[in-house]
């Protein structure tokens, strides 16, 4: 008997040792960034791409998940237009090389500009329309993602 439970003492020691020493994926930690784009500016576009690309490697050199949102308005939407991003190729290599990243445009700023030009601009394919950018960044915020503006 005291061999059983002895048997039975060690293999729950080595069993605890070998999942305390698993990284944190392993409990399935999930890291969330918001990343909010307001401005028509090619520099703090690349910044909060930047910004994407470094939080993804880290967490993935740590064996950790990261989902990043990257909320665009007003005049940060031409991030996200077709004819007028001056980043729209790295998107679109980007949103392929990292499917942790999420591109979401303002529909109330679409809406303006649909209005001000006479149609509807088309955005990179990339790009999801959400309701209005502001309670995007809300929402994210309230579901306890980290908040960041470059």
């Amino acid at each position: 008997m005291k061999n059983v439970v002895l048997a039975t003492f060690v293999a729950l020691a080595g069993l605890f040792a070998v999942v305390v020493s698993q990284p944190a994926m392993a409990d399935g930690k999930t890291h969330y960034l918001a990343i909010h784009v307001d401005d028509n500016d090619k520099a703090k576009m690349n910044i909060a791409l930047n910004n994407a690309a470094n939080v993804t490697k880290y967490y993935e050199e740590k064996g950790e998940k990261v989902e990043i949102e990257i909320v665009a308005y007003g005049p940060g939407l031409h991030m996200y237009r077709a004819d007028t991003s001056p980043v729209k190729t790295r998107i679109a290599a980007m949103s392929l090389e990292h499917e942790n990243l999420k591109f979401s445009a303002c529909g109330n700023t679409l809406d303006g500009m649909t209005k001000k030009e006479g149609k509807m601009p088309e955005l990179v394919s990339e790009a999801t329309v959400v309701t209005s950018g502001v309670v995007r960044l809300m929402e994210l915020q309230e579901q306890g993602w980290t908040y960041i503006r470059p």
